[in-house]
């Protein structure tokens, strides 16, 4: 997973290689992730939304393709999340981009329009050219409800130079501001039906604390002065009897204890990527161990059900890296794989993992994964680390149409 390389005052660390997904019910390898990957659609309502506006917006502007990246969560990276008019080798090479690359980031933001030279902008960052293309014009997509807030940038690639000003200028100016309030527009809609589903469970597991729980506390009480009661009969039959009652009822209250801390759940409205951020900068403040937070999807919209499953399978393993790894480093990788939503929590520690349940909650995690049609893969090596993957196919597109 990982090599240690040790000098005369420290120990370095880095990984190796990313980790290994393998479909279920198959042997790995490109031609399984192809097939299922084209077995069906997996656009989102954004993702779909933005590919018909892109389309409009390069055929008014003439440009040879458009891409609309959003910002990560890390506040530090673009990523690709539709795109027109670019080759498979040309998008991959899009895919990825740093905030700071200086034709579609900082500089595009900092002036609210950005007409590059594709030929001196390759020179300044070094990166290999762009054969099919001779400018770019980057715009950032702003929040309107929070001024000064980058949603994303809205880049157009043409086969001519282009002018800082004119016809074309003005309708990319104008698209992108359509651009920006289209994607916060969905992302505020998705947030608040989150925010209402969130208010529904908190209502519930109130309503089982104030009535089921205090119910099963105070039969718990009655059941030990039963016990009393009946000392004077038969004594053994009684006291088994009791324990049993006494045995049952306890377990159930554990159960409706899990039930309240289910529906009293710690999602961020934002969604489950700003939550999983947030863990990740929890986990580097109370623990000593660095932690390598990488999310690689730019828009990950999901069933709450799935959103607040995934989240509390990565805090359970990120705790048990916490409490039983004995590791000095860790990393956390969201990603979407032939089709399915990926999360991966690595070690290298001990590598001693043993699913032993109250030990490290593998059964508890394993029960999550389920409940939204998941698996947990686990791989351990003893003093190479441990690794905790969880994946769940990609709902269909219009999942928001049905109940969830």
């Amino acid at each position: 997973m990982g090599k240690r390389l040790r000098s005369a005052d420290e120990t370095a660390f880095f990984w190796t290689r990313d980790p290994e997904f393998v479909l279920p019910g198959k042997s790995g390898g490109l031609d399984a992730c192809v097939e299922q990957e084209f077995a069906a659609s997996s656009s989102s309502d954004l993702k779909t939304l933005l590919n018909v506006f892109l389309e409009t917006a390069t055929g008014f502007t003439k440009a040879k393709a458009g891409v609309v990246r959003v910002v990560l969560p890390d506040e530090q990276t673009l990523q690709v999340i539709s795109a027109v008019g670019l080759s498979g080798e040309d998008l991959e090479a899009e895919r990825i981009v740093e905030l700071a690359c200086e034709d579609c980031g900082k500089a595009a933001f900092k002036h609210g329009f950005c007409s590059t030279d594709v030929a001196a902008c390759e020179a300044r960052q070094g990166g290999q050219p762009r054969r099919h293309f001779r400018s770019v014009i980057s715009i950032p997509l702003e929040s309107r409800n929070s001024p000064g807030v980058m949603l994303g940038v809205f880049t157009l690639f043409f086969d001519a130079p282009q002018p800082s000003s004119g016809s074309v200028a003005n309708m990319a100016i104008g698209f992108a501001d359509l651009l920006g309030a289209l994607i916060e527009h969905i992302k505020s809609s998705r947030e608040a039906k989150r925010a209402e589903l969130l208010t529904e469970r908190q209502s519930i597991a109130n309503e089982i604390h104030d009535s089921l729980a205090q119910t099963l506390n105070y039969a718990r009480m009655s059941n030990t002065l039963l016990g009393d009661a009946v000392h004077n009969g038969n004594e053994a039959m009684a006291d088994k009897y009791a324990r049993d009652i006494d045995e049952a009822l306890e377990i159930s209250q554990k159960t409706v204890r899990a039930l309240i801390t289910d529906f009293r759940s710690e999602m961020d409205p934002a969604g489950l990527l700003h939550a999983l951020q947030a863990l990740a900068e929890q986990f580097r403040r109370q623990h000593g161990i660095v932690l390598d937070c990488s999310i690689r999807v730019a828009d990950l919209d999901l069933p709450l059900e799935h959103e607040i499953q995934a989240y509390y399978i990565v805090r359970e393993a990120l705790s048990n890296i916490a409490k039983h790894s004995n590791a000095s480093h860790a990393r956390l990788i969201v990603e979407r794989l032939c089709g399915y939503c990926v999360f991966t929590v690595e070690d290298n520690g001990i590598g001693t993992f043993s699913p032993v349940e109250g030990h490290y909650g593998i059964i508890i995690m394993r029960e999550r994964a389920q409940r939204i049609g998941g698996e947990i893969r686990v791989e351990s090596t003893k003093g190479l680390g441990t690794s905790v993957q969880l994946f769940f196919p990609e709902p269909v597109a219009n999942w928001r149409n049905g109940n969830g």
